[in-house]
């Protein structure tokens, strides 16, 4: 590239590997703050850790739901930044950034103010039993106090990303994990904290990662170049393009907030705690292996933004065949990996023998369709990408709304399958919705570029 952030230049397999790589490595940092405190607390000796465990599993929807609120802003206002870049308009582009700023700044004072009057009643709602409320409600009482370094830290990221800088962004998310990993131990054991170590961990790295976000965005490298003073000039009137096209990736992580807390309380009906707990390591499992395939998406999507602003179509269409080609193969490894080694990835999360013996057969259910998710990722990515929000909204709530939750509330109860219902919903779901979404994209959008 002869200047940051121009995706009109170079091959497209290399400008998107070389936004990908930093980006999975970032999300690999950010996936370690939510998985390095379940591994420690899935640890602590004693008959403790499969309670605290299940206790912080049970605060998932919630974070989801902080994430959907970061992510209706952030996937909204990086994409139609990038396309502003590409057609030129570098006031515009200013615009948008900065109005983000500001919506993530007031997400994360409300998020946090909102969540934590409800905490008691939503933890319940969401599966807890008088045996695990105390774990979930300490951890995430003191999570809560760093949901604005979440917000503007993660939301912000993005805009680091798409000015040609993956790498800086994936500097200063590995910076925060670094602390993250040194202070769990020493506050969970050392200090013998327990839930609230871990939470405060998270918080501290958290606060670094946002610091050094926010540094950059408002220091001299920046392309676009922000001001304190911009986070009270919003232009309002661009919030309904950038809600828009962030409902797509709100309502992914909203209903996952719906699925797991639905899940739980199915999960509670018909296995108890323990089950409860082995979603959480599945979830967690989930997220380590989703890592690439979000960072292959995510690297495709300000170069397929760029391009498509620059009216560079056949650009855009490279660019979306290798998303499919290097996301599928992806997927279909990890999933065999996942099938060869079920018992190492739940020994991961927990040391508790019950759990990893029963958690076998749901685990290898759950994943069995693991290889139609990336369909979904790469339909949904592309419309985003393009600015057509129409079609991710649709399939967002496809997916998760019109088939996973009616499957999880309605298999239990089908030729027995019990808790092993809840878990098969997953793959079902994947291969309808990502199958649906993928053939939409490729008919309706992908065929029509050079029309």
């Amino acid at each position: 590239m002869k200047e940051k952030g121009n995706f009109k230049e170079g091959k497209i397999s290399r400008l998107i590997l070389s936004q990908a790589v930093p980006l999975t490595l970032a999300q690999l940092v950010q996936l370690i703050y939510n998985i390095v405190d379940r591994i420690y607390l899935g640890h602590i000796p004693g008959d403790t850790s499969a309670l605290a465990l299940t206790g912080v599993g049970l605060t998932f929807p919630v974070i989801s739901l902080i994430a959907a609120f970061t992510n209706l802003f952030a996937t909204g206002g990086a994409p139609l930044c990038s396309i502003a870049r590409g057609q030129g308009d570098e006031k515009k582009a200013h615009s948008i950034e900065a109005t983000t700023m500001t919506m993530q700044f007031l997400n994360g004072l409300l998020c946090a103010l909102i969540i934590f009057s409800l905490k008691k009643p939503l933890l319940y709602l969401l599966g807890a039993s008088d045996n695990t409320y105390t774990y979930a409600s300490n951890y995430l009482s003191i999570y809560l106090a760093g949901t604005l370094f979440v917000t503007m830290g993660t939301g912000m990221n993005g805009f680091i990303n798409l000015q040609g800088y993956a790498s800086k962004a994936m500097k200063y998310m590995i910076a925060g994990a670094i602390i993250n990993c040194a202070l769990d131990p020493l506050f969970i054991f050392t200090f013998k904290m327990g839930v609230e170590g871990a939470a405060l961990a998270s918080v501290i790295s958290q606060f670094i990662s946002w610091v050094l976000v926010m540094h950059f965005l408002l220091g001299p490298k920046a392309v676009i170049k922000l001001n304190l003073s911009d986070l009270f000039k919003p232009i309002f009137s661009l919030l309904p393009k950038i809600i828009t096209l962030g409902l797509a990736g709100f309502i992914m992580s909203a209903t996952n907030c719906l699925v797991q807390s639905v899940c739980n309380a199915t999960l509670s009906i018909h296995g108890g705690d323990l089950y409860i707990g082995i979603m959480t390591v599945i979830n967690s499992v989930r997220e380590i292996f989703g890592l690439a395939v979000n960072g292959i998406t995510a690297g495709s999507q300000p170069v397929i933004s760029f391009n498509y602003g620059a009216g560079e179509t056949n650009r855009v269409k490279q660019g979306i065949k290798f998303m499919a080609a290097t996301g599928t193969i992806y997927t279909f490894v990890a999933w065999i990996i996942i099938l060869l080694f079920p018992g190492f990835f739940l020994s991961l999360f927990s040391s508790d023998v019950q759990l990893i013996d029963t958690g076998r057969v749901p685990l290898l259910i759950y994943f069995s369709g693991f290889i139609f998710m990336s369909l979904q990722f790469i339909g949904q990515s592309t419309t985003v990408s393009l600015g057509k929000a129409k079609q991710s909204i649709f399939f967002s709530l496809f997916r998760k709304v019109v088939i996973v939750l009616p499957l999880t509330l309605l298999l239990p109860h089908i030729q027995g399958l019990g808790v092993l219902g809840v878990f098969l919903a997953e793959p079902i779901s994947n291969f309808i919705g990502g199958t649906a979404c993928f053939l939409t994209m490729y008919f309706d959008t992908y065929r029509k570029l050079d029309s």
